[in-house]
């Protein structure tokens, strides 16, 4: 009887060892998955953000980029509601202005209204701006001739009380 105790508890011992040393190999490889994989989204986030300055770099190459930005002057009783841009008589922007934004404006604030692409050149601008002169409501048109050369260009729409001013940066 001792024997078959002795027997029993043998191939008891030899059934839990295995399990056991395959419960520690087993976290120990997960642990080192664990690691590999923590490695991989490190060199995923990588190449990501490689791919998006790429992207940009090819949809707003430097030598063909121009950006229009609006200021409005601290003395001007204009109080845009909205603007809109077109370039070559094609629509490239259109902003309504929130409470806060007109504030920012007349604090001396400079908002960008459109970044984009055109060629080397002339190129006609129109400005359409809807919104309040004092007491009267009003729509005021602007056109400018902008030269592209190569290279960025900067382009600032100041909106006076007079009409509206185009200044290149």
């Amino acid at each position: 009887m001792q024997m078959k105790k002795l027997i029993a508890m043998l191939f008891a011992a030899c059934a839990v060892l295995p399990n056991a040393y395959a419960e520690q190999v087993s976290k120990e490889q997960i642990k080192g998955l664990d690691e590999q994989v923590q490695d991989i989204k490190k060199d995923v986030l990588e190449i990501s953000a490689e791919l998006n300055q790429l992207e940009e770099k090819l949809l707003y190459p430097s030598n063909t980029e121009i950006a229009f930005f609006v200021s409005l002057e601290k003395s001007s009783t204009l109080e845009p509601d909205a603007i809109e841009l077109k370039v070559d008589d094609k629509d490239m922007a259109t902003h309504i202005y929130s409470f806060k934004e007109l504030e920012a404006l007349r604090r001396g604030g400079v908002q960008r209204l459109f970044t984009g692409n055109v060629r080397t050149g002339e190129h006609k601008v129109l400005i359409n701006i809807i919104g309040k002169s004092g007491a009267f409501k009003k729509t005021d048109n602007a056109s400018y001739v902008v030269k592209k050369g190569v290279g960025p260009q900067f382009l600032e729409i100041r909106l006076t009380s007079s009409g509206v001013e185009f200044k290149d940066w």
